[in-house]
């Protein structure tokens, strides 16, 4: 016989029992649309939090004062906090070759008021180009200016929620003038509108100013929160943090032969992405294996079904092997009727897994179904059908032909 008219025969077999087929397959199918499910979930995550981050910058460097955290993650000198002073912001503006924008950033949070509404913010003292690392827009108005720096202007920019909190949805803001703990801002510019990050932080309820304002009239302080800086492309992002560490270590005289760690932290976006990207595979991998359990207790389930299938079908396959079929004939036939069911089912479930992904999409979870799960998919069906497909072969073809025609 050959192998077409083997897979009729095979197929004709799984057609005249529809419901045990169907049950038969069902595992299959939640199997392979839950495994394709959970990658489009991780992998939709993976991506979203890939775009979240890349709204800051893929260039991104961030100097943090103090050295990375010690003992139990608790800072031991406050002073270690306060490291980063002018000096180090204006050398690092005059000598940059790898970086393209810096700005010195003070931060301070607390409530704004403007007549009788109010709201709770943070306010970034910074300089001009912090809206060029950020990739900030100003939608209406301008931003300050060098000149508001060297004066300490009370001026700033705000975001769409500041303006719906105290001015009213759709309000025009432009040369308003609010409080921030008592002292007055006067608003220069609006902030095109970028919305709520993936971690649910709405990235429009911010107030940046000029940091010399910030650090006189508000957070009364002489040093900087932090440094931020973008390299040139992402990929000098390496030599501008190692351009940044030399001229902060001369600054604060920490020599290479002394053995002195250093007093400030430079992060880097993309080793942020790099980092989340690696725990989103992780966690990609993990649903993945869960999901995967589900296909085997599936094709557990189809061993059983196909051994179930041979005990009834055992005077059948006597008269088969009586007329001539071969037991690896008879093996080969049922082999391909666990494949079949595998296969039937893993179509199903590839659809299914589809379809639950979309709606997930449309429900507002980030969802993106990668093609090497669903070829994967397919595989693991065919490897199912085959593995547990051949112990009930195997008995099939093992039967003798007489004893298998004298079986009631």
């Amino acid at each position: 016989m050959n192998i077409l008219n083997l897979i009729k025969v095979s197929i004709s077999a799984v057609a005249s029992n529809k419901m045990r087929s169907f049950l038969s397959t069902l595992g299959i199918i939640i199997g392979v649309a839950a495994v394709i499910t959970m990658m489009s979930i991780g992998q939709g995550s993976k991506e979203s939090i890939r775009q979240e981050l890349s709204t800051m910058g893929t260039n991104l460097l961030t100097v943090r004062p103090g050295a990375d955290q010690g003992h139990g993650g608790v800072r031991l000198d406050p002073s270690a906090m306060q490291t980063l002073k002018m000096p180090d912001y204006e050398r690092i503006a005059a000598e940059r070759k790898f970086v393209r924008y810096v700005s010195p950033e003070v931060t301070a949070s607390g409530q704004v008021v403007y007549g009788n509404n109010n709201t709770t913010s943070t306010m970034y003292g910074e300089s001009p180009e912090y809206l060029d690392i950020k990739l900030w827009k100003v939608e209406q108005g301008v931003c300050f200016t060098e000149e508001d720096i060297k004066k300490a202007s009370k001026v700033c920019v705000v975001g769409k929620t500041i303006v719906d909190e105290l001015f009213g949805e759709g309000a025009d803001a432009v040369g308003k003038t609010i409080r921030f703990k008592s002292i007055p801002m006067r608003i220069v510019g609006v902030l095109k509108s970028k919305g709520y990050n993936s971690w649910g932080m709405d990235q429009d309820n911010v107030i940046i100013a000029p940091y010399s304002c910030v650090m006189k009239r508000i957070a009364a302080q002489t040093y900087f929160s932090s440094i931020v800086c973008s390299a040139l492309t992402e990929e000098l992002s390496d030599v501008a943090i190692d351009e940044i560490k030399g001229i902060l270590r001369e600054n604060h005289k920490i020599k290479d032969t002394s053995g002195d760690s250093d007093d400030f932290t430079i992060r880097s976006q993309a080793e942020m992405m790099q980092t989340l990207s690696s725990t989103m595979d992780t966690v990609t991998l993990i649903l993945g294996i869960a999901a995967g359990f589900s296909l085997l207790i599936a094709g557990i389930g189809i061993m059983n079904i196909m051994l179930v299938s041979v005990t009834e079908r055992t005077k059948e396959i006597g008269l088969r092997m009586a007329v001539g079929a071969t037991g690896f004939v008879i093996s080969v036939q049922f082999l391909i009727e666990s494949i079949v069911i595998s296969m039937t089912g893993g179509i199903f479930g590839v659809l299914l897994g589809m379809g639950a992904s979309s709606l997930l999409s449309l429900a507002g979870m980030p969802s993106i179904i990668p093609t090497w799960s669903i070829i994967l998919s397919f595989c693991v069906c065919v490897a199912i059908g085959i593995i547990f497909g051949y112990i009930p072969a195997r008995k099939a073809a093992n039967m003798d032909p007489i004893e298998a025609i004298r079986h009631e």
